[in-house]
């Protein structure tokens, strides 16, 4: 078991494994033991992708990371850069 101080960090490939012996029968306390993952974090991570389809590490991306790439975000990136060198243009002018 990984000590408080340095916890595990599991990728949503392994999670979904994981989830999948689960749901395929296999008991909690067995898959727990295998891997070696406390049987409370395999209930909260059927339970969240039951809930959302993703477990909380995915949930905790921002609605624009989420968001594919494509015309929608480059528009946006491409103002924000506008942006910003309208804002330095009379700084840059000066020197």
């Amino acid at each position: 078991m990984a000590d408080q101080k340095h916890p595990r960090h599991y990728d949503e490939a392994f999670k979904r494994k994981i989830v999948q012996l689960y749901e395929s029968g296999k008991p909690s306390r067995e898959t727990g033991a295998e891997y070696d993952i406390a049987r409370s974090t395999l209930r909260r991570w059927v339970q969240d992708i039951r809930n959302s389809g993703f477990t909380r590490a995915a949930d905790d991306r921002t609605p624009e990371q989420n968001e594919p790439v494509g015309p929608g975000r480059r528009d946006r990136q491409l103002e924000m850069e506008v942006d910003v060198s309208e804002q330095a243009a009379p700084v840059l002018a000066r020197k």
